[in-house]
């Protein structure tokens, strides 16, 4: 078999025991119960944990490096990565994005399309929305039963 054939059988992407077109990059530390949707891509090639219970949701991107500065200096500056963690049951809405270095803190929800920037750091319960993502400090808890 050539290996367009095996691709063909095997699909394009690698692999992985959440869902078959989510692309999952490097080797992420993934709680117990997490949801991956279609469409993610998970990027663990500069350290990334998720905790239990997370939802990502289909087209979201979590990524742990930048190639922004290589591809400005000409290749002169190398591929950056910072890692990113995810809490426990943290919901993160169909396509947001998550960028490298942030910490987004348990049972928080990132909103659909959100763009989460580099470094943000958002504590327990916490809501992130829009573009660029305002963190809500609490704004979580209307979604709690307790």
């Amino acid at each position: 078999m050539t290996a367009a054939e095996q691709a063909r059988d095997d699909g394009p992407l690698p692999a992985n025991p959440y869902h078959p077109l989510a692309w999952i990059v490097g080797e992420p530390d993934i709680g117990d119960g997490v949801w991956i949707g279609a469409f993610t891509v998970v990027d663990g090639s500069g350290g990334l944990t998720v905790g239990a219970g997370c939802d990502i949701s289909a087209g979201a991107q979590i990524y742990t490096h930048s190639t922004v500065a290589r591809c400005l200096s000409e290749g002169a500056t190398g591929t950056e990565r910072r890692p990113t963690s995810i809490g426990r049951h943290v919901h993160v809405g169909a396509n947001a994005v998550v960028l490298m270095g942030s910490k987004i803190g348990d049972f928080s929800v990132v909103g659909a399309g959100a763009v989460v920037r580099e470094g943000t750091v958002a504590p327990p319960y916490s809501l992130l929305v829009g573009v660029p993502a305002r963190v809500v400090p609490d704004g979580a808890r209307r979604f709690t039963t307790g």
